[in-house]
């Protein structure tokens, strides 16, 4: 493990983590579409991580425990247990085909020896629990051992069943399905500080759940105008408030984002506050309103502050100021020039994720060619990293890298032109704690830890 950033800074909330590899996991040496890794996700103790994937298979990944006789295998994550959580479906009526890729995964606090988690792909979201079973009942009196019913004449004994040690088996199993609530695709889901209730969110509404019931949803936001023709923006990611359970907020391909009080009206139509920053005229081109589509958006763990991340940038907004962010961090500007050939080959349309720190401290996002970029909030120092096979040995050295623009090439910068947009980190996830991450390059899971000293 090494630091990207010089020695000097000791404290480790002030410089970068996450420059050694932890581990790497793919899913087969050729990649096909159904292996793209679509969303990552710690738990709220950050011993589980979870990945869904185009295939509709969700994979959870358990921490090592710390170990005297291998101390460098510190907070090692391997593979704990596998599922198929959705299917590919077809809807007759519109006869559209429903895709089993899971869209994300969100986790529940655990109350118990359990786990559970949600995940949806376009239409359904599905509540899930995962648990360990390393005993089995043996000596019942109406089956034999093989599980076949006796002949209740033949009983001339009553036997008191017993539970016998047998293999750990880790059993996923779907606890509650909540389908036929969505007309368009869902692109959020997010679960509620009070534990009862979560929202999932598609392109025109947000709904509201609780969990105990899978046949009726409350409607909380509705933008479809009475005339499709007049549609001008749709939703592109809505989050819950950590703290308060009557707040939320949603984003638009617009670039805005509103912020909704529950307390307020049954129907959150009318939002409580309106974030939004006037567009710089110079800036102004024909890829200005495609640019400036939010991708996603999060709370901060203090609850004090949102992140929202566009195509080019990543903004930190205060509650309580709405006419402009706080901090603007561009993640490649040098993109800007190529926003036309990107246009082409539809990259522009890439939905970018952003992720904070366990304290609200350092920013994390991705980008092209395998890069991922990190902003210091304190320092205003960043830097760019990449997860890419040919440095994934464990615990190599995670160098940082610099694109050239222009004029003259030095031996560690790679010129724009030579970026692979085909790579592309859109997925990546912050232990809640501590200095380690998850980023998804395509079937790849890379996880990096901060240096040890």
């Amino acid at each position: 493990h090494a630091s990207a950033l010089p020695a000097e800074n000791v404290n480790t909330r002030q410089r970068f983590p996450c420059c050694g590899l932890l581990r790497l996991f793919n899913s087969q040496c050729s990649t096909t579409a159904t292996d793209i890794i679509s969303t990552v996700e710690f738990n709220h103790t950050g011993e589980l991580l979870a990945t869904g994937d185009k295939g509709g298979r969700v994979v959870i990944f358990q921490r090592e425990q710390e170990s005297k006789n291998q101390p460098h295998r510190r907070g090692e994550y391997n593979v704990y247990s596998t599922f198929q959580s959705h299917e590919p479906e077809f809807d007759y009526l519109k006869s559209l085909e429903i895709e089993e890729k899971i869209n994300k995964i969100r986790w529940l606090p655990q109350q118990n020896a359990a786990y559970f988690l949600l995940s949806t792909n376009d239409k359904t979201v599905k509540l899930w629990k995962v648990s360990e079973r390393d005993k089995r009942p043996e000596g019942y009196n109406l089956k034999d051992e093989d599980g076949r019913l006796r002949d209740p004449s033949m009983i001339t004994m009553l036997r008191v069943p017993v539970l016998r040690p047998m293999d750990l088996m880790v059993e996923a199993t779907p606890r509650r399905v909540f389908a036929n609530a969505h007309t368009y695709h869902i692109n959020s889901i997010s679960v509620n500080s009070d534990y009862e209730t979560y929202m999932s969110a598609d392109d025109l509404r947000i709904n509201l759940w609780n969990f105990e019931i899978t046949n009726q949803s409350f409607n909380i936001v509705d933008i479809k105008p009475a005339n499709m023709e007049e549609l001008t923006e749709v939703i592109t990611a809505a989050e819950f408030h950590p703290h308060h359970c009557n707040t939320f907020v949603y984003s638009s391909s617009k670039g805005t984002i509103r912020l909704c009080d529950m307390r307020a009206s049954a129907l959150c139509d009318r939002h409580s506050k309106f974030f939004e920053e006037p567009e710089d005229p110079s800036n102004r081109s024909f890829f200005s309103e495609i640019i400036s589509s939010i991708s996603d958006v999060k709370f901060s763990h203090s609850g004090r502050y949102i992140m929202t991340r566009d195509y080019l940038t990543v903004k930190v907004w205060d509650l309580n100021m709405e006419n402009r962010p706080i901090e603007t961090y561009q993640v490649h500007d040098y993109l800007r020039s190529k926003l036309c050939s990107l246009y082409e080959n539809d990259c522009i349309f890439d939905k970018f994720e952003c992720v904070w720190n366990g304290s609200d401290s350092v920013i994390m996002t991705g980008s092209y060619n395998n890069f991922f970029r990190m902003f210091d909030r304190n320092t205003k120092r960043d830097v760019t990293l990449e997860a890419s096979r040919e440095n994934s040995k464990p615990r190599a050295i995670l160098k940082p890298r610099k694109v050239c623009v222009g004029g003259k090439r030095r031996k560690d910068e790679i010129s724009v032109d030579s970026l692979d947009f085909s790579k592309k980190i859109l997925h990546t996830a912050w232990h809640p704690s501590e200095n380690i991450i998850a980023v998804a390059a395509t079937n790849n899971l890379y996880i990096f830890q901060d240096k040890v000293n």
